[in-house]
Formats: C-alpha cells, structure tokens, sequence
C-alpha cells in the first residue's frame, strides 16, 4: 500500500480545482439534504463531555451551555420549519477564541452555526442537526469612536439599537433600521446584508461597513479594508463576507460608518385605490423630493394591526393599499411641496385620502401601522417570501404572484406589506387555524415554486434582505445561474475547506 503524503495546495489553485469540478459535476450530483452534517465527520472520536471540556477550556466553563432552555433558545431563528437540535452553545468574548474554537473545529470534524439576534427568516441561524452553536452575544462592546472619520467599531454582537442610540449620542446617525432593531445584531446584520425601511435614501447595510475582522473557516484571522475609504488593492474580500450568511467565515468586528442625523422627520400616510397608483405616487413624489422612505401595506395588513386595538387608524376611509412616505422636513418649503404632491395625487384619482404627522409621537403611531404588521400576523405562522424586483416591475409582478396564490389557495389569506421603493416586497400567507403547521408548509412549497418562477420570470430575487439559509436554498437556481452557483462553491472551499462554517446553508458544500 502506497503512504499518504499530504501535499499543501495554494487557494489559487483549490479554487481552480474545485471550480473545474464543480462545473463538471453540478448538473448530475444529487443536492445534499437540507442542513445535514457528513456522518463521516461526526463526533465519532470526541465525547459530549471531551466536547464541552474543550469548548470551556477556549471560552470558560461559564460561557458553554447545554441545557434544555438554551438548546432550544440559541438553536433556532425567526422561522418555524426546522426544529433546533444543537449539541452545544458556545460565548466565546474575543476574536482570538472565535478562531480556536473554528480550529477545534476543523480537528475533530465538527460543525458550527453562527447566532446573533436570530431575527431571521430564511433559517440561517438553526442549529437542526448537533451543529456547535457560536453565540456573539459577549462581543457587544462599542469602541473606538472616530468624529472625523464618522465611524465607530463594534463587536458583532451589539445590538442594532444599541449602535443607532450610541450614534445618537454623538449628534449622528445610523441610518439602517427594521422592526427588529432591537433585538437583532451587528454581524448578523451583515452576514445577511440587512436592509430595511430606509434603503431607498441610505442603502443596505453593506453600504456602512467600512472594515471587518473575520475569522474564516480555516481559523485564520484576516483584517479586511482596514476602514479606508478609498483602497484599490485588487479584491475587496469585506464584500464576499457581507451577506456570505457565516458560510466562509465568522465576523467578529465592524467598523461602521456614521452620517448627519435626520431633521424633523415626517410622516404620510396615504390611502391609495390601485396598486399601479401606488407606484405613480412614487414617482410623484421623487419627482421634486428626497425621500427617507416610501412603504406600502395592503387593507387586510392594516385590519390586522388595527384589530390589536393599541394603534388607531390612521382615516376614517379605507381602501385597498396604502403608502407611508417618510421625508426631512427642514423647513416650511418641504411641508408645503409634500402637500402640493399630496394635492395633485388626489387630484389625479391616485389617493383618496390622507393624514400627515405634526409631531414625533405622531410619526411614530404611524410608522406603527406598517412596523407592527411582522408581529402581529406572527400567531398566524406565516409563510413567508422575502422577494425582489427593479421598481418598475413591481405592479405586474404583484399581480401575477397574487393570481397565482388566490387561484391555486382560495382558503388561505395573503398579506402583503414591504419596501416598495426599492422593489422589495413581503408575501405572508397565513396558515388557517384548523390545518396542521406541517400540512401548511407543505402545500406552501408548491406555492414557492410558482412564485419563484414568476421571481425569474421578472429578473427578480428569491431573497431581498433575509439571506438564503436553508429555506430559500432550494431555490436559488431562479435568481442565479449555474454557473454563478459554482463560483460560490468553489469559494466556500477555498475559504472553508472542511465546510465546517454553518454547513447547509445558502449553498451545498
């Protein structure tokens, strides 16, 4: 028998290689099950107490858990398709352990999921199958404010809010903000590239992130961008670890950037009859404005929330959409051009009524009518599609996905909501109360299927903001191609060799 003589290969050459392979292979190989971890690298050499003697020897033994209560809590995200089953939840405080703990790893054959917040949606963050979960939840430390620079670096583990309060507090701004502000976090926040309510004035996350430090699947600890602003030295590897969902690697820190705080924001809410006429309102407005954000909800959304009783609404007419319209309203000139817009909206047949905040209490009680919507239909156990198209497709593609689901689903009740200034749209069907969750689940896959084939149809997305994770990988041949798909395979292998870094998600290894 011939010896094993390892032979070290460049990254240039492993991603070349495994490229190759997988353009040759990635039409005939099987998909791998949905989040499974190889058997052949299961704890087959390492006991649960060996596991935990070593976690505890990286973090201390006050900073590992295997309890019931933290199993189940740690183990899981926002969705409710997969059981959490983790083996183990580890708080590592410093990059410094992250990185051994990724070593260990890589030694024993091990698999880890990163948890934040676990606010997502597409189940990016379950630990379903003994996976080590690797919770930031002690790197939360703010440092390192830099007035000039407009920038402050942040463990991932800082909480969302707590960066935007802290901003504040320097007389700035941090301008990414969703409904889970308050509970999510930094780095998961650019593990999945979140966006939010402002996107159409101030981007997605990806656009604040001026240097990360990474831990990759190799336990290496790379120091990306540096903070610059403007650096031309060929790859900016910061941007395949932003929305990358910890399958190449772990982020550890953040430095993000900060912008002038926001004057007298504003709030409109108005009542529109057509969903055409909701677009024809944009355009209106955008015409002669800056807007900070441009919303839409359906009338069976805005029942829902009213039905709570704690916000009232917001006219006493109703209609079938509504669009809420954020702007800076400095001074005098921009109240009056927003009405004007109002005026020759109404005018046109576009809007049937309105109403406008005069304080920020009242913009808030507002902003409530469309924040309020993801937790309140929660009980209902939505089904949810997070998807995308450019803004001008959005009426057609509207109505085609609405077709299809009333046509095919005459008992289930669709809710749609989003960001329709940027093309991003929410569909919620709501699961009736008298159908078992995992008969819902099932007929709701077939709906995915028609509704992500609409998605292509439109040169759309299957995910706007809430990452790929295990729900939506099953379709990510309809916004991207094969080749496309093989390109990132082969760079999970140069990055994460052993695949050790939240297998299952986003992409088979």
């Amino acid at each position: 028998m011939l010896a094993y003589t390892p032979v070290k290969v460049s990254p240039e050459a492993a991603f070349l290689s495994h490229f190759d392979r997988e353009l040759r292979e990635i039409s005939a190989a099987p998909m791998q099950k949905q989040g499974r971890i190889n058997p052949e690298r299961s704890m087959t050499t390492l006991t649960q107490e060996n596991l935990i003697s070593l976690l505890a020897d990286i973090a201390g033994a006050d900073k590992v858990r295997t309890d019931a209560d933290s199993l189940e809590t740690f183990g899981k995200d926002w969705t409710k398709v997969y059981a959490p089953k983790p083996t183990a939840i580890v708080f590592p405080k410093t990059t410094e352990q992250v990185a051994a703990i990724v070593k260990l790893a890589n030694e024993h054959g091990l698999a880890l999921v990163p948890s934040g917040g676990r606010t997502g949606l597409s189940a990016g963050a379950v630990a379903a199958n003994g996976e080590i979960v690797v919770a930031f939840d002690y790197m939360n430390q703010i440092t390192e404010f830099n007035a000039t620079d407009r920038t402050v670096k942040c463990g991932a583990g800082v909480i969302t809010e707590q960066l935007q309060n802290y901003a504040e507090e320097q007389g700035l701004f941090y301008p990414v903000d969703f409904a889970s502000a308050g509970s999510s976090q930094i780095g998961g926040n650019i593990s999945t590239n979140a966006g939010g309510i402002k996107v159409i004035r101030w981007g997605m996350t990806r656009d604040w992130v001026a240097g990360l430090t990474v831990v990759t699947g190799k336990g290496d600890i790379l120091e990306l961008n540096k903070d610059l602003m403007k650096n031309n030295t060929g790859y900016d590897l910061r941007q395949l670890f932003i929305g990358g969902e910890g399958t190449l690697g772990f982020v550890t820190e953040a430095t993000m950037r900060l912008t002038r705080q926001p004057k007298n924001l504003t709030v409109l809410v108005l009542g529109v009859p057509e969903l055409d006429d909701v677009m024809k309102v944009l355009h209106q407005f955008q015409s002669s404005m800056d807007l900070t954000a441009f919303e839409f909800f359906s009338d069976k959304a805005l029942q829902k929330v009213l039905a709570r009783g704690d916000v009232p609404a917001p006219f006493e007419s109703s209609t079938d959409y509504y669009a809420l319209i954020e702007f800076e309203a400095v001074n005098e000139s921009e109240m009056d051009q927003a009405m004007q817009m109002f005026e020759a909206c109404m005018e046109e047949g576009w809007v049937i009524d309105g109403v406008i905040s005069q304080s920020e209490t009242q913009a808030a009680n507002l902003w409530r009518l469309r924040e309020d919507i993801s937790e309140t239909i929660s009980e209902w156990t939505p089904y949810k599609n997070d998807i995308s198209v450019v803004v001008s497709k959005v009426p057609p593609f509207l109505r085609d996905i609405d077709d299809i689901v009333s046509r095919e689903y005459p008992d289930f009740e669709i809710i749609w909501f989003g960001h329709i200034g940027d093309g991003n749209l929410h569909l919620n069907i709501l699961k009736p109360d008298d159908l078992p969750k995992e008969e819902f689940f099932e007929r709701c896959s077939k709906v995915s299927v028609w509704v992500f084939e609409t998605v292509q149809k439109y040169a759309g997305s299957v995910s706007a903001e809430h990452g790929v994770g295990m729900t939506k990988k099953p379709y990510l041949q309809y916004t991207r191609s094969e080749t496309e798909i093989a390109y990132m395979k082969a760079m999970k292998q140069v990055f994460d060799p052993q695949n050790v870094m939240n297998p299952g998600k986003l992409i088979d290894a």
